[in-house]
């Protein structure tokens, strides 16, 4: 058995341990908002959140998260400045690569609280294949300045 800590809850998983940390959390514990889609950690739609570290979930072995912190998309908080910033941009088109999309740009801000619009480009390009790039960097220069006022939006 395989004891993980999954937003802020500790399970145990009788599973390999060489078995990427995605599956664990899609098929072990049926934690969906974390997506598969390229399967070599290019694409980040299996973005989660390794000690307050954005990692590609996919490329993870579940014995190397073994007492740390994980947070999946689901362990977000609702208010969180970023989840309300998307709302209010519309960032999401077809919406499959969302989950991955917020928790990059939740530990980016973490790291950037004011961050320049070279430096969200650098950071986020990649993830989303139906372009909606401009709006996800408004929404995270919309997140960022409700996190300097106290997480409004």
């Amino acid at each position: 058995m395989i004891t993980l800590i999954v937003n802020e809850k500790n399970f145990e998983v009788d599973v390999a341990p060489d078995t990427p940390l995605l599956w664990v959390l899609r098929d072990q514990l049926q934690l969906t908002g974390t997506k598969y889609s390229c399967g070599i950690g290019e694409c980040g739609a299996c973005t989660v959140h390794i000690n307050n570290e954005a990692v590609r979930s996919c490329q993870v072995l579940v014995q190397e998260a073994v007492d740390k912190k994980i947070t999946t998309i689901e362990g977000l908080p609702e208010n969180h400045p970023v989840k309300a910033a998307w709302v209010a941009e519309e960032v999401v088109q077809c919406g499959y690569c969302q989950p991955g999309q917020i928790m990059q740009a939740a530990a980016f801000l973490a790291k950037f609280p004011e961050p320049l619009d070279a430096d969200i480009d650098k950071e986020m390009t990649g993830i989303c294949r139906c372009g909606t790039y401009p709006r996800i960097r408004t929404a995270i220069h919309r997140a960022a300045k409700a996190s300097a006022k106290g997480g409004k939006p």
